[in-house]
């Protein structure tokens, strides 16, 4: 069994940051994107951000120059540095994970239960 653990959300005004975290566990041999969703509330869920484990990122137009997404291998986690936040950022945030399954090479799609992030005006 895998799962990853998102923490870090919480209450910002706008224009300050926030850093969330997630850890994956489990029968884990390797895992190639971690990425973060949000889904706002009456919206769709959206990519935020992705990281391979090679290091290239992608971002979505939204956040692009304002938040960072980076991962430890090592220890399987991603973080998500989130800069000059903004009302429109308040979402519920989920990690997300590609994982190949140890001892099975399945490739096993993992999401968090979400971290809240809301940002006052």
């Amino acid at each position: 069994q895998v799962q990853v653990v998102e923490s870090g959300g919480g209450l910002v005004q706008a224009g300050g940051s926030l850093r969330l975290s997630c850890a994956a566990s489990g029968s884990i041999f390797s895992i190639n994107v971690m990425g973060w969703y949000r889904q706002a509330p009456g919206k769709q869920r959206e990519l935020v951000a992705a990281i391979i484990s090679g290091g290239s990122t992608n971002y979505a137009d939204s956040v692009k120059g304002r938040f960072t997404i980076s991962r430890d291998n090592a220890k399987n986690m991603v973080y998500l540095q989130m800069n000059s936040l903004k009302p429109e950022d308040t979402a519920v945030y989920y990690c997300n994970a590609d994982v190949v399954v140890g001892g099975t090479w399945n490739h096993l799609e993992v999401w968090g239960q979400g971290t809240l992030v809301t940002v006052s005006s």
